[in-house]
């Protein structure tokens, strides 16, 4: 069975980390759902903007593996950039999208975690006063529609990157937003909170770059894992993240790769071909 978990939010959930900056994921124990079916993982997972790149999800997906060797995780990949907390509420197209994949991907799944990254928007204008409050109906409205009251989740931190340049640079209240975050996963049941504490943005600054981005996914791991709040960076990411990089691939790993180097013109059908039979050989 596959073990689903829903991703919500905004652009740094579906990830704007830059792809060539990071070794790339290929695990076919990692679905994604799209077009309706669980498909192999590929990079950017959520697909909300052509300029989506690499997210939190997937080294979360990567952990996860390693942990649990027999199953097979799904992300149902629903977060939106630029979105603000009003455009979650439940009687917004967001949530009901949302409801809708997920519901969709509970025929064939075990809906088992929430991961929740949304604030920078919020970042601004006071917004922070009625945050809780607002993200609180969300909450509680999606685990009643989807029949999981207990079912975890994961909140990240907004990075202190904000508030100082780029299209970061009006997020000045982004440590009120985090204070509500924070004060959120203590007082609500089974909701944990990821710090973003030394994570570092693309130059735009706002967006976290790739390998920060990595290093989130195992800090909502952890949380995930352990059922803990993770109040600082891991003493282990670089290591954690080399672990992963230097994992052996499956056969149909190395063919799904070759599948795709053929399709985007990066090898010819004729090396495509040899290099498919030198794989099944092995």
């Amino acid at each position: 069975m596959v073990k689903s978990f829903l991703m919500l939010g905004q652009s740094n959930m579906a990830g704007r980390g830059f792809i060539h900056e990071v070794t790339p994921i290929y695990n076919e124990r990692i679905q994604m759902l799209r077009n309706g079916r669980w498909q192999m993982m590929t990079e950017p997972i959520n697909y909300d903007r052509p300029v989506s790149g690499i997210s939190l999800a997937g080294s979360f997906a990567d952990a996860w593996c390693l942990q649990n060797q027999e199953d097979t995780i799904g992300l149902i990949p629903c977060a939106e950039g630029g979105s603000t907390l009003d455009e979650w509420a439940v009687d917004k197209v967001l949530f009901r999208h949302a409801i809708t994949e997920a519901k969709f991907a509970m025929k064939s799944s075990d809906l088992t975690g929430i991961l929740w990254h949304q604030g920078e928007t919020d970042s601004m204008n006071g917004n922070y006063k009625v945050y809780y409050k607002k993200l609180l109906l969300i909450i509680e409205a999606l685990r009643k529609e989807l029949n999981a009251p207990d079912i975890p989740l994961i909140i990240g931190g907004l990075g202190d990157f904000l508030g100082k340049k780029g299209f970061g640079k009006g997020c000045i209240e982004y440590n009120f937003i985090n204070q509500e975050l924070q004060k959120f996963t203590v007082e609500q049941d089974n909701c944990y909170f990821v710090t973003a504490s030394g994570l570092t943005s693309n130059t735009d600054g706002i967006h976290i770059d790739a390998i920060s981005q990595r290093k989130f996914g195992m800090r909502y791991f952890e949380a995930f894992s352990n059922k803990q709040h993770v109040m600082k960076p891991l003493i282990n990411e670089n290591e954690l993240i080399n672990i992963n990089n230097a994992r052996t691939h499956t056969k149909a790993e190395k063919i799904y790769i070759k599948s795709m180097d053929f399709a985007l013109g990066k090898i010819s059908y004729d090396e495509f071909e040899s290099q498919y039979i030198q794989i099944n050989n092995v």
